[in-house]
């Protein structure tokens, strides 16, 4: 059976509270911005975060061109655009300031050596472990699929106040 089984146990909804603690639990600008990029801007970690450029922010429209690896075969051609929602603003702006002149990706100190493979993987890099450390450190204990329960975390905080359409354009 080749079906995609969901595992309702392996689901948590990521309270705001929580994880504004555990940004603040965060090294340095770089990780506070992954963090949120995953949980308020719903990208995926680390295909996503790691493809975002900064050509990509346009600070004048408000908007973040996201692409997407694992749906580059689809119409769009994997990418697209989410509003800078107002809690990235502030970590990106971070980021911005602490970023070297000339740099090209957003997340750039903690980038792999290596680059993505033909799978659309990031050999080389454990965003989770790192994470985890952090999430300790901030006195909670880490949830099952860290990276895709924020994500999910934000689709659904997301459906309180916008339509589904809107939504699925977004995450």
């Amino acid at each position: 059976d080749a079906s995609v089984k969901s595992n309702s146990k392996r689901q948590r909804f990521i309270e705001r509270k929580t994880i504004n603690s555990i940004i603040d639990q965060a090294p340095d600008a770089e990780w506070r911005l992954l963090i949120a990029l995953a949980r308020y801007g719903g990208l995926r970690v680390p295909s996503e975060v790691l493809s975002l450029k900064w050509c990509d922010i346009n600070w004048d429209t408000k908007r973040i061109r996201v692409t997407a690896p694992k749906t580059e075969h689809h119409e769009n051609r994997g990418t697209r655009d989410i509003p800078i929602f107002p809690e990235l603003v502030k970590p990106l702006q971070d980021a911005w300031d602490q970023a070297e002149d000339g740099a090209e990706f957003v997340i750039s100190r903690h980038r792999p050596d290596s680059v993505q493979n033909a799978a659309g993987n990031w050999r080389g890099v454990n965003f989770r472990t790192q994470f985890q450390k952090i999430i300790r450190r901030a006195g909670f204990e880490p949830w099952p699929r860290i990276w895709q329960n924020l994500r999910a975390s934000r689709e659904t905080e997301l459906a309180e106040d916008h339509p589904l359409h809107v939504i699925c354009a977004w995450i």
